[in-house]
């Protein structure tokens, strides 16, 4: 009997664990597929489902370090590049996310690929809403390889401090 109780107390505690990596799983491809279908809306110059996939309170950072965008502020500047069915194709090639908040946010990590920037990377929060996954922050960065970052940095020393145009 003894045995009985302890194999059932056994089961009993496992399910927990069982229930957890399954949901954890099926979070991690919900969350992926919300990245997916940003890069290939933005790749496809469909704004409507682009900006559908962002949190009303939404941040986008882009590269330049003047470039942090509410998502009324990007829809601006993005709309009319996505005005002619093209936008910015921008090709995943490596993707972690983690849980936080009981599984209520994801933060995450990607390596894309865009065939003007080269490698890239993107990192950002989801947050679990009642309408599914939403990007609250997404930030794309441009990877530097060490064996160049100091020539880089010295041309973005040298550009800043250059005077301030239009067209900067």
């Amino acid at each position: 009997m003894r045995n009985v109780i302890w194999l059932v107390a056994m089961l009993l505690l496992s399910i927990p664990v069982v229930t957890k990596a399954h949901s954890d799983k099926q979070a991690q491809i919900q969350v992926s597929n919300v990245l997916d279908g940003f890069h290939k809306a933005a790749a496809i110059g469909d704004g409507a489902t682009y900006f559908n996939l962002l949190s009303d309170d939404a941040v986008f950072l882009g590269t330049d370090a003047s470039e942090r965008w509410s998502k009324d502020e990007f829809k601006k500047y993005a709309m009319p590049a996505f005005a002619d069915g093209e936008g910015w194709l921008y090709t995943m090639k490596e993707r972690h996310i983690e849980f936080i908040a009981q599984g209520s946010v994801a933060i995450f990590d990607e390596i894309v690929y865009n065939e003007k920037y080269g490698r890239c990377r993107g990192t950002g929060v989801l947050e679990k809403t009642k309408q599914g996954w939403k990007i609250k922050q997404y930030n794309l960065t441009f990877t530097v390889p060490n064996g160049v970052a100091t020539q880089v940095i010295k041309q973005i020393k040298l550009y800043e401090q250059q005077p301030i145009t239009k067209e900067q």
